[in-house]
């Protein structure tokens, strides 16, 4: 038996219950978890039987209560109020759940919801002028949680990247570099690609300060980049290699992977096809300057402030494009190449009016799907220091702060066990793992939307809501797996009817829901619900292991029931950290 058969039989059993008790069964029941253990393992609120029944909740839930017997499998049934909760044999219950958990491995949590769609999880959309930065982590750390969510539940994943990879604030690296560069290179000078060229567009910022003469460059050096020029385009080739190159770092050392990649360079243009169909249609009009405009639906977007319709541009009076032109040209793209059920797009919550706009321009051109696209919004990132600030130079960079959580995490493991023997490769191995899981889940344990003020050294804390917390767990239920191999306990002896205390339910219900609640990350697109979970988890182990002792135990019974018991733990932890882009250790 695993544990949907579980649920069904007991679905199965109110239903009779409620035939005895008032003739007739409801056509679906949903049996959750009762808010304390100790009232029972599975429980149902009879609020949806109320109306069916006719009587209230809490006479339903006493009546159905005497309607149930116990016997080998039912050990308790009462009534709480509007609730009706159920209690089951320890062996059954324990048995169920653990042995799944160990059988699946790391296939548990997994259903099929989402079989035979397909998504499109866009993210990151860096600019080649500059390295990334602690906002583009978020982004990351965001797209790839919801592209691991997504696969867990059946999906068919295609996580894209945008680049924005030409205009006016490429250029001005580009003009910079060739002013003042004398040939440097990132080789030459050992600068990280993007940080290099992420130095000339700091330059050029200081530079046009004290000469506005070269803003007028720029734009000369983007004309001829727009009109082929064969000098200006090879210089922006090689600089952009030379982001590319720093970017892929970053990618490697952060996790970050992608099926395909769009480049501005190429979608620029485009979209002026899709303009000119829509005016043919009457979706778009010309306002009285020429431009082609977008009436936005009054009932949407409101009216302006003197009360006329709010409009968006989409093709200027010289018939050039902007962003939103080529966003159409390149949404249609995506959905007609890749064939796609749902679309995401991670950006910042600065760009939703934008994203709004794109979808209802979608929609009225007569694309359905229009309704099946989304946009990730997501809050600012900044240190206690304040806004970053990327033009001045004062960029909280993506680079260095990954180095400084090493750094952090490679301290504190040198200071929680000083007289380790561990090599410096073993310690700044750990430290990777350690220092990238803390900053990934203190980016995502927040929902999207909330805007973060990011503190290292809370994050590296092996204690509270962080990513090290659950690691810790990991590896301490490794570490007692390990010494239990070495004594010849063995946990595949358990029949798990030893079992049954306040903490040791408390943690089974944790192992229990993560199935539920992947699927519910992925319906509202949260990865924070996931990662609140998995540190329940954690803290659901450690409330256990401090108040009961697995090996330390005159029963074998008991020791290899508890065994099995953390084995499963090891087992969900794993799951729900990687789903979260995040990797363990057997030892920390």
């Amino acid at each position: 038996m695993d544990i949907q058969t579980l649920k069904e039989n007991i679905v199965a059993r109110i239903k009779s219950a409620c035939v005895a008790a008032f003739g007739e069964a409801p056509g679906e029941i949903e049996v959750g978890f009762p808010p304390d253990v100790q009232m029972g393992h599975f429980g149902i609120g009879c609020f949806p039987l109320a109306k069916l029944f006719r009587k209230a909740p809490d006479e339903i839930a006493k009546r159905l209560a005497g309607s149930l017997s116990t016997d080998d499998m039912v050990s308790g049934v009462s009534a709480a109020g509007p609730y009706l909760n159920l209690s089951l044999s320890p062996a059954i219950l324990f048995g169920t759940v653990c042995r799944e958990i160990v059988d699946a491995g790391q296939q548990y949590g997994q259903t099929s919801m989402g079989e035979g769609r397909r998504v499109m999880d866009e993210y990151l959309s860096p600019n080649t002028n500059k390295p990334l930065h602690l906002g583009h982590l978020r982004n990351g750390a965001l797209g790839m949680a919801i592209a691991r969510m997504f696969e867990a539940t059946g999906h068919t994943v295609v996580k894209s990247i945008l680049v924005n990879d030409r205009g006016v604030h490429i250029c001005k690296s580009m003009l910079a570099w060739q002013r003042w560069g004398r040939g440097r290179t990132p080789e030459s000078t050992g600068t990280k690609g993007d940080h290099f060229v992420g130095d000339w567009y700091v330059r050029y910022a200081r530079e046009s300060e004290k000469d506005p003469a070269l803003e007028k460059e720029v734009l000369q050096m983007l004309q001829r980049w727009e009109g082929g020029d064969p000098e200006t385009v090879e210089l922006w080739k090689t600089m952009n290699e030379w982001v590319y190159d720093g970017f892929s770092k970053t990618y490697e050392d952060f996790g970050l992977e992608f099926d395909v990649t769009y480049y501005e360079s190429d979608t620029y243009k485009l979209g002026k096809e899709h303009i000119q169909a829509g005016l043919e249609m009457g979706v778009f009009s010309r306002d009285d300057r020429g431009n082609v405009v977008f009436r936005l639906p009054e009932d949407r977007f409101g009216l302006e402030k003197g009360g006329q319709p709010k409009r968006v541009t989409v093709l200027r009076p010289d018939g050039t494009s902007l962003y939103i032109t080529q966003d159409i040209a390149t949404t249609i793209i995506k959905n007609t190449e890749e064939n796609l059920d749902y679309s995401i797009w991670v950006v910042g919550s600065e760009q939703e009016h934008h994203f709004k706009c794109l979808f209802e321009i979608l929609r009225a051109l007569g694309y359905a799907w229009a309704d099946d696209c989304y946009h990730l919004s997501y809050g600012m990132v900044n240190l206690p220091e304040g806004k970053m600030k990327s033009r001045e130079g004062k960029v909280v960079d993506a680079d260095d702060l990954i180095l400084e959580l090493k750094s952090l995490a490679a301290e504190e493991i040198r200071a929680r066990d000083p007289a380790s023997e561990l090599t410096d490769a073993e310690v700044a191995y750990r430290a990777g793992v350690i220092g990238i899981g803390a900053i990934k889940f203190y980016l995502l344990r927040v929902k999207p939307t909330q805007s973060i003020s990011f503190d290292p050294r809370e994050s590296i804390s092996f204690d509270g809501f962080t990513g090290p917390y659950c690691q810790y767990a990991y590896a301490r239920i490794s570490g007692i797996l390990q010494k239990a191999n070495a004594s010849g306990a063995d946990r595949r002896r358990s029949d798990y009817s030893a079992l049954g205390n306040a903490e040791e339910l408390a943690l089974l219900q944790k192992l229990m829901q993560l199935p539920d609640e992947v699927a519910a990350s992925v319906k509202e697109i949260n990865p924070a619900r996931l990662a609140t979970h998995v540190f329940n988890t954690a803290r659901a182990f450690n409330q256990f292991y401090n108040k009961h002792p697995v090996l330390h135990s005159d029963n074998p019974s008991l020791v290899a029931d508890r065994l099995a018991l953390i084995a499963a733990t090891a087992e969900v932890l794993k799951k729900g950290l990687h789903l979260l882009g995040i990797d363990v250790l057997e030892n920390m």
